[in-house]
């Protein structure tokens, strides 16, 4: 069976909803407007749905340099959003001094309204690179936005299905937030993928992707249970955490459509 590109999702907001697409291009930073917002402290410190579980029910919805935002019960607002101005430093996991926007008190007052806490809304400084770790980098310069560590984050339907079959209840892809989802592969054969290539694009496979506890959380209702963390652990573990999915780099720009054919390289 073949191998094809089905399904392709960004998050415009770190730990927010995600939007489904039928296209987008990709560039070095991942695929389009993928993560170049984030929630912060006023300190600067990212937030995620570790510490808010309710960034899950945000809804952002881009139309070209606007930026609009819906919760339940909450009046929705748009705004323009700012990639160049007075820079503020941020910080991701190990990354500190990362420059970023703030996008106004408006944006601020909204989240900080719903999350119940002082926050800030703030975009990636245009021109800004956050490398990924060196350790897993295929050049010095590959960078990534505010997503976790890499660029992209790919998994497949073959491996979603083994999981589920293997627990009382089934959960949706969405708990593990992906960017790419490919369908025609085996369980897990995206292990021992080295190369990914969709149309124009080449991908290098350079890392399994770690999974935490946002996994535990429904998306919609919010409920928190063990799973998937408890089943993946008993078939998923290696020395660096649990198992989901693949780090990706682009290697190239270019675009991407659901349905493409996806030739692979294995390492």
């Amino acid at each position: 069976m073949p191998i094809t590109l089905s399904g392709l999702i960004y998050y415009p907001i770190k730990s927010c909803s995600g939007i489904q697409v039928t296209q987008s291009s990709v560039e070095e930073m991942g695929l389009e407007s993928d993560r170049r917002m984030m929630v912060v402290t006023p300190e600067g410190k990212f937030l995620t749905q570790r510490e808010h579980h309710k960034l899950a029910l945000v809804k952002p919805v881009l139309n070209g340099q606007t930026l609009s935002l819906s919760a339940p019960g909450m009046e929705e607002i748009s705004l323009s959003i700012m990639q160049e101005g007075v820079v503020n430093l941020v910080s991701i996991w190990k990354s500190s001094g990362v420059e970023a926007i703030d996008q106004g008190d408006l944006a601020a007052r909204w989240f900080s309204e719903w999350l119940n806490a002082s926050v800030r809304l703030v975009h990636l400084a245009k021109g800004y690179r956050r490398k990924v770790s060196q350790e897993y980098a295929v050049t010095p310069n590959d960078h990534t936005g505010f997503a976790d560590g890499y660029p992209i984050l790919i998994a497949t339907e073959a491996s979603l299905a083994d999981l589920n079959a293997r627990m009382e209840q089934s959960i949706p892809m969405d708990r593990f937030r992906p960017n790419l989802i490919l369908a025609g592969s085996t369980a897990f054969e995206e292990d021992e993928w080295n190369r990914i290539f969709i149309g124009d694009i080449e991908l290098a496979v350079v890392k399994p992707c770690a999974r935490c506890v946002i996994t535990t959380i429904d998306k919609q209702t919010l409920e928190v249970s063990r799973e998937p963390l408890k089943t993946l652990s008993t078939f998923r573990r290696k020395p660096r955490g649990v198992m989901f999915g693949q780090n990706a780099i682009p290697l190239v720009d270019g675009w991407l459509e659901v349905g493409m054919a996806v030739q692979i390289s294995m390492k």
